[in-house]
């Protein structure tokens, strides 16, 4: 017998598409899929990673929270200062913008005037010129039971001033050396003395700068000196790494404090000025309102008729 002839089973007739869509199924069928292993991170280097990200923004309630409790604090610590006679000085320094401003009101919103006192000196007079260089300082120092928060101080000599030449090399030389001299008196005579630098970066501060130039509640902030000192980021470097490795002492040390983040800065900044006074909360009684005297008693508005009201702008 004859052997049977093979025949292949007919095969449709395809257009150019579908033939090219039936070639794509072909080669993707005689492809293996590749098993791609997992790369194991070492813990460290998830640490490391994490202790590079900034930390989050804190919301205006958590900042609100936080700052109402160490606004309790600071009052509790003008207590025992206006009962022990303490005799406190804070200063901050910092190049422009660094925030400076900030944490002062922060610290000082909820405490008295009397005893906590700001001082943010001009520049000095002429008179003031021939005296002892820390003398116009010296006049603010505080009595017993007063705090004295110095927005800039005697460091200007080591920064702006060396920077914009406003002081003689020479001149700055012997600041940078009398300075830890001084402070030791200072520390010596029971005053205590906590200086804080405030760290902004560079992009924050041009930031910061650029929300002055454009901002009118701002705008007041600039002036000739503080354009002049921004385009002079690395020499004020400079100025500060000479000024910190001069005059950061056991007796009178300085603390640098990142204020990038303004919030987490002035919450930061005052937590550590109250863990570096050994301030106690002093027990008072609880104050009773006397009875008032209606002894003469009379219509006390009445006779307000006629006098002349301020408009109730609000509505």
């Amino acid at each position: 017998m004859a052997k049977a002839e093979h025949v292949n089973p007919p095969t449709e007739k395809l257009n150019g598409k579908a033939q090219a869509k039936r070639q794509r199924k072909l080669q993707l069928a005689k492809v293996k899929p590749v098993k791609v292993k997992p790369e194991k991170v070492k813990p460290e280097k998830i640490q490391a990673a994490e202790a590079e990200a900034p930390p989050a923004k804190l919301s205006e309630k958590a900042y609100a929270k936080r700052l109402k409790k160490l606004q309790v604090e600071l009052c509790y610590l003008q207590d025992w200062v206006k009962t022990t006679g303490a005799r406190v000085i804070i200063l901050f320094e910092g190049r422009d913008a660094a925030g400076k401003g900030g944490i002062i009101k922060a610290i000082t919103e909820r405490v008295s005037p009397r005893v906590f006192r700001v001082v943010a000196l001009p520049a000095p007079t002429e008179r003031e010129k021939t005296q002892l260089f820390l003398q116009r300082y010296i006049e603010r120092f505080p009595a017993g039971g007063e705090i004295v928060i110095f927005d800039r101080s005697w460091y200007n000599r080591a920064g702006v001033e060396y920077v914009m030449g406003f002081c003689k090399p020479e001149e700055h030389r012997r600041f940078l050396e009398a300075c830890p001299r001084a402070e030791r008196w200072i520390a010596d005579s029971g005053i205590i003395l906590l200086k804080i630098w405030l760290e902004v970066g560079k992009q924050e501060q041009d930031r910061r700068f650029k929300a002055r130039v454009r901002d009118p509640l701002r705008q007041w902030k600039l002036s000739p000196m503080d354009l002049e000192s921004y385009s002079r980021w690395y020499d004020y470097s400079r100025a500060r790494d000479m000024m910190l490795a001069a005059t950061d002492t056991e007796h009178a040390p300085w603390y640098v404090l990142r204020s990038d983040d303004k919030k987490r800065a002035r919450l930061n900044g005052i937590e550590h000025i109250l863990s570096l006074i050994p301030y106690e909360r002093i027990k008072r009684e609880e104050a009773k309102l006397p009875k008032r005297s209606s002894k003469g008693q009379y219509d006390d508005q009445a006779a307000l008729e006629g006098r002349r009201f301020v408009q109730d702008f609000v509505g």
